[in-house]
């Protein structure tokens, strides 16, 4: 069973949904963005989504746009997102890692190349967000044979017809994104997640991960109301990017103020189904 499944597993015996925190591979610097990323866990995090750092964000708003910017500039590259995986993986082999980017540094990287470094790393899942579902073939197979979960988007406007074809050999997790448009500019209300999340549930029995506009403790419980899990990611971008110095820099608040971000995210999952 792989780490997602087995994660899952936990927690659905356990009553409770799961927190997704994110965090962008190297920012705004490697030593921040990796004591932020070993920190997780004991914050809270049930698994963690890894962004790899990427000039054209085509899916973000602009605060995981910015967070790829200050992570390209601190020098940031496909090898060190990797190298921070290894890294964690040292002191920690059971939370669940993901990576979260687009197709063209996994091409340039060299497809077959990257499922086996990443796999190899202690990666356990991939969400490559401009991967069309009729050019999945260009990742599944390779992924597959090393173990790594491909989990698909599924947007609001996916039709009940599109579905099979979306979630056609996916794996860990689906990942429903609650907005049409960008990461961080709004959020979707319990009725829409309502009446959305039974759509999903019809086609599959993957868990379903809740993101795109959810940045609020009280959000995140509304998403484990109605989903599996909660991701995370602008709101926990935001508090890191706002704790930088003039200069973009880290300061002694900056992996606090993001695990204590987390901490409440957690407390707030935790307690969801308890006041359902």
């Amino acid at each position: 069973m792989s780490r997602i499944a087995a994660r899952f597993a936990q927690l659905r015996a356990e009553g409770r949904g799961a927190l997704i925190p994110f965090l962008e591979a190297w920012d705004p610097d490697s030593a921040t963005s990796m004591d932020i990323l070993r920190g997780m866990p004991g914050a809270g995090a049930d698994l963690i989504e890894i962004g790899c750092p990427f000039t054209d964000p085509m899916a973000d708003g602009p605060t995981v746009q910015f967070a790829s910017i200050r992570a390209l500039k601190a020098g940031a590259a496909m090898t060190h997102t990797l190298a921070m995986v290894r890294e964690f993986r040292r002191d920690d082999n059971e939370t669940p890692i993901v990576l979260m980017g687009y197709l063209n540094p996994i091409d340039s990287y060299g497809v077959e190349r990257f499922c086996t470094d990443a796999a190899a790393a202690g990666v356990d899942g991939l969400i490559v967000v401009d991967l069309p579902s009729e050019e999945a073939d260009l990742l599944l197979p390779f992924a597959r044979e090393r173990g790594l979960d491909v989990i698909r988007l599924v947007a609001p406007t996916t039709d009940e017809q599109r579905l099979p074809l979306v979630l056609d050999g996916s794996s860990g997790f689906v990942y429903y994104v609650s907005i049409t448009g960008v990461t961080g500019t709004r959020t979707a209300s319990a009725a829409d997640l309502a009446a959305a999340i039974p759509k999903v549930r019809k086609v599959t029995d993957l868990p379903i991960a809740i993101g795109f506009g959810v940045r609020t403790p009280a959000q995140a419980a509304e998403a484990v109301r109605h989903g599996d899990a909660a991701v995370v990611a602008s709101a926990l971008l935001d508090t890191l990017s706002g704790s930088l110095d003039e200069h973009g820099r880290a300061t002694p608040n900056t992996v606090r103020l993001v695990l204590d971000q987390v901490r409440s995210l957690a407390e707030a999952v935790r307690s969801a189904r308890l006041t359902a």
